[in-house]
């Protein structure tokens, strides 16, 4: 082994032993846990019983569940292997090896508390000044859901079990009008008594389904979850799916909780181009909220070689554009598109003009401008890049 970095010998013994504390640094940020008021933020269970089998302190599960946040271990099997194998959980748990049920029987019973920890930790990070707050950038994900998909209803999938259950209802009809036909004595009472169940078991599922259609009637995105209020069902291949979630709409509110949790009055957010909505910035700049979202890529144009309205350079003084032969572009026309205010420019010289094949395959080329589009230009270049800051 010489000439290589040699590790511990297994059998070597030690005249002092170490210490768990030792394993851990100063600095760990759970051991900001040990300073919360378990109780003022609405933790269950967090005084002892009287009677009864002592149960784990909740400060236990939750130094747990934080390092499984910041670890990446969400599982409650995953967080109960751990504790018994990791030497920083064994830390914080102090060697206790909660099982996984109690894990997550805490992790459910605990949530608005989970959340005002949160919380408090933003707030205590703002006060030491480790969090100016004055950027945010936000983005989507997706997180596994506890919610099986036979227990989450869309308009499709309802119509669809409506469907199936008028046809069960229709042929335990006729089922048993044939015994009542057929059949005589025990066998006949039997068949027509578990035919009756099963056909009122039916009509219970039918009245069940139309409660939920019109509970779907009132859900924003179209969708209801039973076991998980807030699970939705989403494409995670290569297809489209006509009720998966966008980022589109969550700019202005996910921009507004950042701006009260942060206790700020103004804020500069930073979101990709998924997020980007006319709307939504505008929303945000009403509420003192600078953001900066890029712009998508809608039109081919450039792929085929022909001129895009960032080409187009626009005088705000004469309210024109002028098209890259030098050609003026005048306001002709406002139309409402997507709920939004759209000015229309064009010029009658483009029959005639010597670029057109490079410009457009009209007789015309129109721009449309937003009638709030300077919230954005002055945030974002011509092509739609945000500026470094």
């Amino acid at each position: 082994m010489s000439g290589f970095i040699e590790g511990m010998n297994r059998d070597q013994t030690t005249l002092f032993p170490e210490r768990l504390e030792d394993w851990v640094s100063e600095d760990n940020l759970v051991r900001v846990v040990d300073e919360l008021d378990l109780g003022a933020l609405g933790f269950h269970r967090h005084a002892a019983a009287r009677t009864g089998r002592p149960g784990y302190h909740p400060a236990v599960l939750l130094k747990l569940f934080i390092y499984g946040y910041l670890n990446r271990i969400p599982s409650s099997r995953r967080l109960e292997r751990e504790a018994g194998r990791n030497v920083e959980a064994m830390w914080l748990t102090g060697r206790l090896v909660p099982d996984h049920k109690t894990i997550a029987d805490f992790r459910r019973e605990n949530g608005p508390a989970i959340r005002r920890t949160c919380a408090e930790f933003v707030e205590l990070c703002r006060r030491i000044g480790v969090l100016r707050g004055d950027c945010v950038a936000v983005d989507g994900s997706k997180f596994k859901a506890v919610n099986n998909r036979d227990r989450n209803f869309t308009k499709a999938k309802i119509a669809s079990r409506l469907a199936h259950l008028e046809k069960e209802v229709g042929r335990y009809i006729e089922e048993a009008e044939r015994a009542d036909r057929q059949e005589t004595g025990e066998a006949r009472a039997e068949k027509i008594a578990h035919l009756t169940s099963r056909y009122h078991r039916a009509r219970l599922e039918m009245d069940r389904m139309v409660r939920l259609r019109r509970e779907l009637e009132t859900a924003p995105d179209e969708q209801i979850s039973l076991t998980d209020p807030d699970a939705r069902a989403m494409a995670t291949r290569a297809q489209h799916s006509g009720h998966v979630g966008h980022d589109r709409d969550q700019l202005t509110p996910m921009a507004g909780a950042a701006k009260a949790a942060l206790r700020r009055d103004d804020l500069h957010i930073l979101a990709d181009k998924g997020y980007f909505s006319g709307g939504e910035i505008l929303a945000c700049h009403e509420q003192g909220i600078t953001a900066t979202v890029p712009r998508p890529d809608t039109s081919g144009s450039r792929v085929h070689g022909r001129y895009v309205k960032a080409d187009f350079a626009y005088d705000p003084d004469k309210d024109i554009y002028r098209c890259p032969a030098g050609e003026v572009l005048s306001y002709r026309s406002t139309l409402e598109q997507q709920g939004l205010q759209m000015r229309h420019y064009w010029s009658t010289a483009c029959p005639d003009c010597p670029l057109r094949n490079r410009c457009t395959t009209n007789t015309l080329r129109r721009i449309g401008r937003w009638e709030h589009e300077h919230l954005w230009r002055r945030l974002t270049p011509a092509d739609g890049t945000p500026r470094p800051r």
